[in-house]
C-alpha cells in the first residue's frame, strides 16, 4: 500500500520556521519531521510514498533528490566534478513528489493524487504529526470496519496543569492532563479509493464536507489510539519534540 502525506500547507502558526521552509521540512533533531513520519510507516514495511506538495514544495523536492548528499559523507573533486558518497545511509523508499498547487485545500490535494494511487486502498497522514500508533493494527481495524475511511482518534495532552481546589486549598494537581476527555482527528488514515467520490475540486477541505458526508453515510470509522501523538503546530511543539529526540525519549521512534 502507498502512503500519502499532505505536505503543502503554509504552516502559519510556526512562522518562525516556515518563512524559510515548508513545515514538513522543519527539523526534529537533524531530520525533517516528514522523515520521522516516513520512518514510522517504513517500520511496518510500507515504503512507497506520495507526497503532496504546495508551499515551498521545491525544498522538499531538493531534499529527496539529494538524499544521499544530505545523509552521507561525501568527497567532491572540483577539477573533475566527480562526487563520491561515503557511508551510504539510504532508505528503501520510493517517493513520488506531486505538485498540487500553492493554495489548494487538503481535499483538492488528495483529489489531484488520484491518478497516482489507482484503485487500491492507501494510507494517508499529515506532514506535521508523529505518533506510536500501530499501523498494522490500524489497517486490520479498517478492514474489519469496512468503511471508506478510518481515522486515528487521539486525546492530546493539555498545555497547562489541572487543579482541583477545595476551600481554597489545592486537593489535586495533574500535570498537563488530556484535554476534556474529547477525541480529535489525529490523522493516520486508511482510505478506500471511493474517497475520491467525496472530493470535488481544489477548494474542497477534506476535514469539512467530505468527512462530514462520510460520517452521515456511515462510512467513517475511528480507531482510538491511547498512546503517544503530537502535532507540531507551534515553536513550543517543535522544541518539545526536539528535546525528546535528543534525550532518546521519543515515543514515536519505533525503529532501531
Amino acid at each position: 500500500m502507498k502512503v500519502v502525506i499532505l505536505a503543502g500547507g503554509h504552516g502559519t502558526r510556526l512562522s518562525e520556521e516556515t518563512h524559510l521552509k515548508p513545515k514538513p521540512m522543519v527539523e526534529i533533531g537533524n531530520f525533517p519531521i516528514i522523515w520521522h513520519i516516513m520512518k514510522i510507516y517504513s517500520s511496518y514495511g510500507f515504503n512507497e510514498f506520495v507526497i503532496l506538495l504546495g508551499y515551498k514544495g521545491y525544498i522538499i523536492k531538493e531534499y529527496f533528490s539529494n538524499y544521499f548528499l544530505h545523509q552521507s559523507d561525501v568527497t567532491i573533486d572540483l577539477k573533475s566534478n566527480d562526487m563520491t558518497i561515503h557511508q551510504n545511509s539510504g532508505e528503501p523508499w520510493k517517493v513520488t513528489l506531486l505538485d498540487t498547487g500553492l493554495n489548494t485545500m487538503t481535499g483538492g490535494r488528495i483529489k489531484r493524487a488520484e491518478p497516482y494511487l489507482g484503485k487500491e486502498p492507501f494510507f494517508m497522514t499529515y506532514g506535521d504529526g508523529v505518533s506510536d500508533v500501530d499501523i498494522s493494527a490500524l489497517l486490520k481495524y479498517h478492514k474489519k470496519q469496512k468503511s471508506i475511511v478510518t481515522l486515528t482518534a487521539v486525546q492530546p495532552s493539555g498545555r497547562y496543569g489541572s487543579l482541583s481546589i477545595l476551600d481554597g486549598k489545592v486537593s489535586n494537581f495533574i500535570e498537563k492532563p488530556a484535554g476534556d476527555n474529547l477525541w480529535i482527528n489525529g490523522g493516520f488514515f486508511v482510505c478506500q479509493p471511493e474517497i475520491f467520490d467525496y472530493l470535488e475540486n481544489d477548494k474542497t477541505v477534506f476535514e469539512e464536507s467530505p468527512l462530514s458526508n462520510l460520517s452521515n453515510n456511515g462510512q467513517l470509522s475511528a480507531m482510538k489510539h491511547h498512546g503517544y501523538w503530537q502535532c507540531m503546530d507551534t515553536l513550543r511543539d517543535k522544541d518539545t519534540l526536539t528535546r525528546m529526540w535528543i534525550e532518546n525519549e521519543a515515543p514515536w521512534k519505533i525503529w532501531d
